[in-house]
């Protein structure tokens, strides 16, 4: 594996009516829904197919932790980009940082802790994949 990390994945988001609460702002839960899909995206970019890993390899990933601190609202059709990047690997966990921009804005800050682990939560070491 190597030690270099992979590069800064964005991934463009758009805030529809059914993200938003009766204030019309995004629903706090949504902005971990947006990250997931940053994270998904992101497996990808490096040219990790989760699918195989599960059926061939028998392993996931799964959430251990989430650290978020909500910084200002999103709000009704605003364009937003999740920023995905890797700040800490080690052998069975990655931890990956994680933002929610509208434009230069920070509206949203995660640090989310990633294992690797088998079918019957075994942990293992992470898969290798393209730093490029």
């Amino acid at each position: 594996m190597s030690e270099q990390t992979p590069k800064l994945y964005t991934l463009p988001i758009r805030v529809y009516y059914e993200d938003t609460d009766m204030a019309g702002i995004v629903y706090y839960a949504n902005y971990l829904r947006y990250i997931e899909r940053g994270r998904s995206e992101w497996v990808r970019e490096v040219g990790l197919d989760q699918n195989r890993m599960k059926d061939e390899d028998g392993i996931v990933f799964a959430v251990r932790r989430v650290e978020a601190d909500y910084l200002a609202p999103a709000r009704l059709d605003d364009r937003l980009d999740v920023l995905t990047w890797v700040a800490e690997r080690r052998p069975a966990r990655m931890v990956m940082g994680q933002e929610v921009r509208r434009g230069d804005q920070v509206l949203f800050r995660a640090l989310v802790t990633v294992i690797c682990m088998t079918l019957d939560g075994r942990p293992v070491r992470m898969p290798v994949w393209d730093d490029g």
